[in-house]
């Protein structure tokens, strides 16, 4: 690489970073380093500004309160902006590339006004690869900026390697709320208009008027997976979202598994999970997004591009996820919209006993037994990877891991069964694509809602989800030792009890699968797939109390009276998607259809 073109990118950045000012109008532009120093003063910034606080009990944490109408991804506001709209597809909100900047620029016109205009250079996964996957995002808000360098590489090492002449996704972020002359600021400065909006055609990124999570931080959802996963379809790879462990046999056989599940569906729980099997060890690579890429001996190689967890606080705690748990004790952590308590530490359900006085997210006093959440369904713990006991040292392998199974899960309280294996790689993608879940709190919207999420993303594809599903059928070609597929589902419910008690139980679980793949494990074909004979579950007691056997076969049973109406509803799923859906898909739906009404006669 000669001088002349370092400096040809070098000025590439400066000129759009100049045009960006000129479009918004800064008080001042900071270039982030990614040193303590730096991060130091941001933090002061925060302090000063009140949009953070102390946090006792958590050295260097930090709690922050957003604005109430600032609390999750805003899916509606969330645009996928190609030349043509077929290729943004039914399930995206779409806008032409053209219109949509000149709304834009209307909004960002003096934005950030009274403000400083950071850039973040970045890179997602490592910067020791020979394609590393670099950004740089311009921001006005601190917040993302110290949230930016928990999650991602940031600074001069992003820069370099952007000098040098590898390519870069632009990321242009405004909470959208100037300050004139002598104008106070607020805590959480937001914006009631909001857009999220993605261009994967000249791989850019505009998000304006929101300051949270997947819509401030464009390194997580919009880059890694909007915008990834145009980028993999176009060179033959996979951008998901999903976790990556690393499960160790008693013997010591080794098996890497990927899992994709919506959000607040236990992805955090299963990826830090703690065995209560003895001689099993769960060890962590990820916990919310996977790259997959073909590796020469046609296995699928995963990496997590994120260096950090933005996870969901409500439900983890002691009793169910102590991993995480002493991942947030040591340190470094940014809380959002979790309770207060008198000491100044945080709080939220499920983290342990509730403290005698507890201020709710909102600042008011939350008393027990009032009814209303102290902490937000969907507040957060944004915390750095390395900082968890069980991550594992492949982490850092910048090749990733041979993946041997992929799991899909869903939120489901009937029809789906506690584990299924699928018969071939087809039939996998089909489970895949009709994957169903009850919505959270991580999302604007109704809750408790069943939708389709295929692979857990539907708000996340960055293009035509029926070119999706043909996408991840196309790595079924000669050569290619492709992973075991499987879905699970922890939520089954009768009488409002959950069956399978979850958490570390899960083990259980993850073991038949391991045995399955080593041929081991007995398994019953049924209209949905392999599914555990009533012995194959290792259901001893190893002193965590014995599990309801009873419970355990109804988990596990495939029931077809329950299958009748998800049969209509994929069918009408595929209805909405249109004419992109391949073939293959729809024969998987045929036989599905065939093996309900036979085993309803039956």
């Amino acid at each position: 690489m000669t001088i002349i073109s370092e400096v040809r990118i070098e000025s590439e950045v400066m000129e759009w970073v100049e045009n960006i000012a000129h479009l918004t109008d800064p008080r001042e532009i900071v270039w982030i380093d990614g040193s303590r120093q730096q991060l130091a003063r941001i933090q002061a910034r925060l302090l000063a500004a009140g949009t953070v606080d102390v946090v006792a009990g958590f050295p260097n944490s930090f709690a922050a309160t957003s604005d109430p109408a600032d609390v999750a991804r805003v899916e509606d506001r969330t645009f996928i902006c190609t030349t043509n709209e077929a290729d943004a597809g039914p399930t995206n909100n779409w806008a032409h590339p053209d219109v949509m900047k000149s709304t834009l620029r209307g909004h960002f016109r003096g934005s950030m006004r009274g403000r400083t205009l950071y850039v973040v250079p970045f890179c997602m996964g490592s910067l020791d690869t020979e394609t590393p996957m670099l950004g740089v995002q311009v921001t006005d808000s601190e917040y993302v900026v110290a949230s930016m360098a928990i999650m991602t590489r940031v600074g001069d090492g992003a820069r370099a390697l952007i000098q040098e002449g590898h390519p870069f996704v632009r990321g242009l972020h405004s909470v959208g709320a100037p300050l004139e002359p002598g104008q106070n600021d607020v805590p959480w400065p937001c914006n009631e208009t909001k857009y999220i909006s993605h261009f994967p055609e000249t791989r850019e990124i505009w998000s304006f008027g929101s300051g949270y999570g997947g819509n401030a931080l464009l390194g997580k959802k919009c880059y890694s997976l909007r915008i990834a996963s145009a980028i993999a379809r176009e060179e033959g790879w996979l951008a998901e979202h999903m976790l990556i462990i690393k499960v160790t046999t008693p013997t010591g056989d080794i098996k890497y598994l990927a899992a994709a599940f919506p959000s607040a569906c236990g992805k955090t729980n299963l990826a830090m999970l703690e065995s209560s099997m003895p001689g099993y060890k769960v060890e962590m690579l990820g916990d919310d997004i996977a790259w997959l890429r073909p590796g020469p001996d046609g296995r699928l190689y995963a990496v997590n591009p994120e260096a950090g967890l933005f996870g969901v606080a409500p439900g983890t705690g002691w009793s169910t996820n102590p991993n995480a748990m002493k991942t947030l004790e040591n340190g470094d952590v940014i809380f959002t919209n979790v309770a207060r308590t008198e000491d100044h530490g945080v709080w939220w359900e499920g983290m342990g006993p509730r403290p005698e006085r507890v201020i709710d997210w909102t600042g008011r006093v939350n008393h027990e037994g009032s009814g209303t959440p102290a902490a937000h369904p969907n507040s957060r713990f944004c915390v750095a990877i390395e900082n968890c006991p069980t991550l594992a040292p492949e982490y850092h392998n910048a090749g990733g891991v041979p993946i041997d199974a992929i799991l899909f899960g869903g939120r489901r309280s009937t029809a789906m069964p506690l584990v299924t294996q699928a018969r071939s790689w087809r039939h996998g993608v089909f489970m895949g694509a009709t994957i169903s879940s009850e919505t959270t709190a991580a999302a604007t919207g109704a809750v408790g809602v069943v939708r389709r999420d295929p692979m857990a993303m539907l708000p996340f594809c960055g293009y035509d989800m029926g070119t999706y599903f043909s996408h991840w059928l196309s790595f079924d070609k000669p050569g290619a030792k492709l992973p075991a597929v499987f879905s699970v589902n922890w939520f089954r419910k009768e009488g409002g009890s959950f069956l399978w008690p979850g958490f570390g139980e899960n083990m259980r679980v993850l073991k038949w699968i391991i045995e399955r793949l080593d041929g081991e494990a007995q398994a019953e074909s049924t209209f949905l797939g392999y599914t555990p004979t009533s012995d194959a579950l290792d259901l001893a007691d190893y002193g965590a109390g014995s599990i309801d056997l009873d419970a355990t076969s109804r988990a596990v049973a495939a029931r077809p009276d329950e299958w009748v109406d998800e049969v209509t509803g994929i069918a009408e799923w595929f209805a909405q998607l249109g004419d992109t859906v391949p073939s293959a898909l729809h024969e998987e739906l045929d036989a599905l259809r065939w093996g309900v009404a036979q085993n309803k006669q039956q």
